[in-house]
């Protein structure tokens, strides 16, 4: 499908985006919309034709555990609520712990690094399988940036990525500017890692602003798209035309006659490029013929013998866990479903045989899995290896716990307070009041609590954590009445411990 060139849209520019000229779409991120009360902005803008891509940013498809049903639901219903031609996520993990490690669950609050590793690889692609087969469109996987780099990974980027796509189907959204925040603080190529991938499979294409700052690239997504940037996507489009590219931009937002510069640089480098032409597409294969996607998703799949997909090189795979071969496409879902039950014909469909209940069809293994690989896996074992593996990068993170062995400690501080940076950004947004009344001790105030306190169960909830932690220090009394109130509104129970005894004080004191 040709998407065109799009804009983020963002409620902040959402009057701007809708008189900026020459949009063809634009994508929202799918965790701020509500399926039955679009905001009106997009509303009108879908009346004009306009397309609208959800993006979601919370699947953690790259974590260990399998996707969480509620969130896929929810994705699922934003892209039927908008009549999306197809929805988008990450590579990446974005909360570790839990049952498989007998740990506390973590939350990052970010984008964080997949490992690239034959464990990494069969999780992701078994977690991918299952997201195709609850979403009622394709899906696209982005490729995230990163500050640190995971040690002894078998793969490059490209490598990972066109791994991902041959055993899925799946499309990519490359985000260029990401490609070169990686060269910056990864020493990778981005030319290389183009190399290597199957272009054909681009879905569209994401290009935003950063910064660097003491030799370290931030993807800001709130400063202007450089040189830099451009000069990726220029290698980008030399060697495939996209069918789509958007401006992403998520903070500072410019005035429109900025953004609209930035669009007209983009359709510059998008009319000055000749690129080779694109390689035809597979014709789409029944199920059972050896694709390694599933039925139903638009994407098609490589064929088993002459590929007509650039696909690299790629290392030989350890023999201790020997690369599986080809699915069934009645694989695809991995034994589980939205509706918690194992899909018979792919992609959007959530009904159960009609003779076997749901428990015993999720628990019949899927077609293909290797024997002894658990309830449906293809890997158990890898499971519970890169859980192990991201709890302890996590903790080490958002806890303070011990580097992992492996790690760069500096980058790991850099990306750790890089993370709690933005948490005091996004609480500060979720919860506007709360900076208001400390002003400028909010920042310092929050730095300090998110050494020591992870996130838990989102922003509101670490706002509110954050909050109540205040409450058992000393404070001033007209900033703890304020805080006070505050909190006693919206936690909708009493606060734990010494809060409680410390608000019936100030609750009768006004």
């Amino acid at each position: 499908m040709e998407l065109g060139i799009g804009i983020g849209w963002r409620p902040e520019i959402a009057d701007a985006v809708e008189r900026l000229a020459g949009i063809d779409w634009v994508e929202a991120v799918a965790e701020n919309l509500c399926p039955g009360h679009l905001p009106e902005s997009l509303v009108r803008l879908r009346r004009r034709g306009v397309t609208v891509v959800p993006h979601g940013v919370s699947l953690g498809l790259g974590g260990a555990d399998r996707p969480d049903a509620g969130r896929l639901a929810d994705l699922a219903a934003r892209a039927e609520a908008l009549s999306a031609p197809l929805v988008t996520e990450h590579i990446a993990f974005v909360r570790a712990g839990g049952a498989l490690t007998a740990s506390p669950r973590l939350e990052a609050g970010h984008l964080l690094p997949v490992p690239r590793t034959w464990d990494a690889l069969e999780v992701l692609c078994e977690n991918v399988r299952i997201a195709q087969d609850c979403l009622p469109v394709p899906l696209a996987l982005e490729n995230i940036a990163a500050l640190v780099n995971w040690p002894d990974e078998d793969m490059t980027e490209g490598q990972f990525l066109a791994e991902v796509v041959e055993r899925t189907g799946v499309r990519l959204l490359i985000d260029v500017a990401n490609l070169h925040t990686n060269r910056v603080n990864r020493g990778e190529d981005p030319a290389k890692a183009l190399s290597e991938l199957p272009v054909e499979a681009i879905a569209y294409v994401h290009v935003a602003g950063g910064v660097e700052r003491d030799g370290v690239w931030h993807d800001t997504h709130a400063h202007p798209v450089g040189p830099e940037v451009l000069d990726v996507l220029a290698e980008l489009v030399s060697r495939v035309s996209p069918p789509g590219v958007l401006l992403e931009r998520d903070d500072a937002f410019p005035p429109e006659a900025e953004l609209a510069g930035e669009l007209r640089a983009i359709r510059g480098v998008l009319a000055g490029a000749s690129p080779t032409p694109p390689l035809p597409e597979v014709p789409r294969r029944a199920a059972g013929s050896g694709r390694k996607g599933f039925p139903g998703d638009g994407v098609p799949g490589p064929p088993s013998g002459g590929s007509a997909l650039r696909t690299p090189s790629r290392p030989p795979h350890p023999a201790s866990a020997p690369r599986p071969g080809p699915r069934s496409s009645s694989a695809a879902g991995a034994g589980w479903s939205a509706a918690g039950a194992r899909s018979s014909t792919g992609a959007g469909n959530r009904a159960t045989s009609p003779n076997r209940p749901a428990e015993e069809e999720a628990s019949r293994p899927a077609e293909g899995v290797r024997e002894g690989a658990g309830r449906g896996t293809p890997a158990a074992g890898a499971r519970l290896r890169l859980a192990v593996a991201q709890a302890s990068l996590l903790s080490a993170l958002v806890a303070g716990t011990p580097v992992p062995y492996g790690f760069d400690a500096t980058r790991l501080r850099v990306q750790a307070r890089a993370l709690a940076a933005k948490r005091a950004d996004v609480v500060a947004k979720v919860a506007p009041e709360v900076p208001r009344i400390l002003g400028d001790a909010y920042r310092p105030a929050y730095l300090a609590y998110a050494r020591s306190r992870p996130m838990r169960d989102g922003y509101r909830r670490d706002a509110l954590d954050f909050v109540e932690s205040l409450l058992t220090q000393e404070l001033d009394g007209d900033v703890a009445r304020q805080l006070g109130r505050w909190w006693k509104e919206r936690a909708g129970t009493r606060p734990r411990r010494r809060p409680a005894r410390f608000l019936k004080g100030l609750v009768r004191a006004a």
